[in-house]
């Protein structure tokens, strides 16, 4: 009676209870929840309410309730508390703080104002999203699933997005300026450590899932956030177009002296692969743009702009790295001698498909080319932005299905600026080109081009390059020539100093053999396998150039 609820109405009504063979103590416990649930309904009332004191009746409460914090019944509520309070006290933030239970069970609004002050506290609960981000994209270059429809660049920004670091980062930084800029510092001192360019395109998704919550605290605050919002529907639609590309040219004429520190961001997130990737396939069509007129590179506003924001993304590294923000000067000669001679190799391909379709008594003795001019073949090694467009061009070569042109054009990729065709981005995109090639591998000459002439000329010193060729035979085995494979798979054995992925590779690859040893042959498949589509949900016409050089 003493300890009991004391409500007249209710005494009479305890019996009934006693009849239902319920425990007084199950009784109490059910209000108890009931009340307390009503109590946190309330604070969340009060806090979104209108009233000057809100906050003061709030932190009234917290004095009474903070010190039962650790009773498991009660603590709900405290923790209710704190997380509808803008600014919680300072001593009671560091009291959760000491507390390792407390600080894993307390809201992320909490944590909030517990990390702003704390970097290194901020920084070992980003890390592990960070690590896990990278693992998620290098598991993406090295899938098993080889396709020119479904590759590394297929997913669209909003997509990107939605993945599960990008969401956990966006909402531990909530509206807070200064925890968006210290994701932003890990980013940039990771990329100095690493080199790494997922982080640029970390960078760049991070503030467009903000600009998606329309989040304008912190939008309206990043220098770079209409430029990465414009660069963004151009990567959507996997190309820069003349008013898109006016805009963005408006944002690099915009910077003012004195903050010419904007560059570095803005130069990581034209480092970010999905911009380079649609920058440098804008270059491409601009290149066919301009064969199509008869017009020179030099000629072409567009493209020479398009080369100005591929070689400031590709000099971020140099530029956060030396501190010196002030645009990369874009080497004139990539305009006026690579790009011409990469254009002379487009046109020799294109006299020699005219020259076949002539009459025999009209035909010169023409044979294929065999060399590339001098300038494409130097600046591929000695100039970064030549390179990527070099790269991009071969795989484009290799979309249109032209052997005679790629057999012409791999060899000169065994020496490229700091190896950038032995890369993951590269290698993953031309493993997937490859597959439209499947039939031409049954020709040794071909095999020689593409694996002894290129491929496995940096294999031994490269596990990555080991890795994509065996990606490569797994899915092109049985349209190999038999006495290339053989060979190959002597020399792809994995080392005894090998990591598990390559063991697993080639053990997948090995089994396989045996199994269509065993087997029959296999009929000859349709195209629609080879281009490593679902057939269902792909029309297979979407691979097949519309646009002949």
């Amino acid at each position: 009676m003493e300890n009991g609820i004391l409500l007249p109405t209710l005494q009479s009504a305890l019996p009934f209870l006693d009849l239902h063979g319920t425990p007084r103590l199950e009784f109490h416990q059910s209000v108890f929840d009931e009340l307390r649930d009503k109590l946190m309904e309330q604070v969340a009332v009060i806090a979104e309410g209108k009233e000057e004191d809100r906050y003061g009746k709030l932190e009234e409460l917290l004095e009474k309730s903070f010190p039962l914090v650790k009773m498991p019944s009660i603590q709900p509520v405290v923790m209710q508390v704190l997380k509808h309070l803008p600014k919680v006290p300072e001593k009671k933030l560091k009291m959760v703080m000491a507390d390792k239970e407390l600080y894993k069970v307390c809201a992320v609004e909490v944590k909030r104002q517990i990390w702003q002050d704390n970097q290194a506290l901020f920084g070992d609960e980003v890390s592990p999203l960070l690590k896990q981000y990278i693992v998620e994209k290098e598991a993406a270059l090295f899938s098993s699933d080889l396709s020119i429809l479904h590759n590394f660049f297929s997913p669209t920004p909003k997509t990107r997005r939605q993945g599960e670091v990008v969401l956990k980062l966006t909402q531990m930084i909530g509206k807070n300026v200064k925890l968006y800029d210290m994701v932003l510092q890990f980013l940039r001192t990771l990329f100095l450590r690493t080199r790494n360019v997922h982080y640029c395109t970390l960078r760049a998704e991070l503030l467009m899932s903000l600009h998606d919550l329309d989040i304008s605290e912190i939008c309206s605050v990043d220098p770079c956030h209409k430029f990465t919002w414009c660069l963004d529907a151009c990567i959507r639609e996997k190309f820069v177009d003349g008013k898109r590309a006016r805009e963005l040219q408006g944002f690099l004429d915009g910077v003012k002296k004195g903050q010419e520190q904007v560059l570095g961001d803005l130069s990581m997130i034209l480092c970010d692969p999905f911009a380079c990737n649609t920058l440098v396939l804008s270059i491409i069509r601009n290149i066919q743009e301009l064969l199509s007129q008869d017009a020179l590179p030099r000629d072409s506003p567009d493209l020479l702009l398009l080369l100005r924001m591929l070689s400031l993304g590709q000099g971020a590294w140099d530029m956060i790295d030396s501190q010196v923000f002030k645009e990369p000067r874009l080497d004139l000669e990539v305009v006026t001698r690579f790009l011409p001679a990469m254009m002379s190799v487009v046109v020799d391909d294109h006299t020699f498909t005219v020259e076949q379709k002539l009459p025999s008594e009209e035909k010169s003795s023409l044979t294929y080319p065999t060399t590339l001019p001098d300038a494409f073949t130097r600046y591929l090694q000695d100039n970064r932005v030549a390179c990527e467009m070099g790269l991009y061009y071969v795989l484009h070569i290799a979309k249109l299905r032209n052997k005679n042109a790629l057999q012409r054009l791999l060899p000169a990729l065994v020496e490229t600026y700091n190896d950038m065709a032995f890369g993951d981005i590269f290698l993953h995109l031309l493993t997937g080109h490859l597959t439209l090639l499947s039939d031409e591998f049954g020709s040794e000459e071909f095999c020689t081009v593409v694996f002894d002439g290129f491929l496995l000329t940096s294999f031994s010193s490269k596990e990555n390059v080991h890795r994509h060729i065996l990606r490569l035979l797994l899915h092109l085995h049985h349209k190999v020539l038999p006495s290339c494979l053989e060979v190959l798979m002597q020399t792809l054995e994995p080392p005894k100093q090998c990591s598990e992925p390559l063991k697993e590779l080639h053990s997948q690859l090995t089994e396989k053999l045996e199994a269509q040893k065993k087997s029959p042959a296999p009929p000859d498949e349709s195209s629609s396998l080879d281009l490593g589509l679902h057939p269902v949900t792909v029309p297979t016409t979407t691979s097949v150039p519309t646009t002949p050089l």
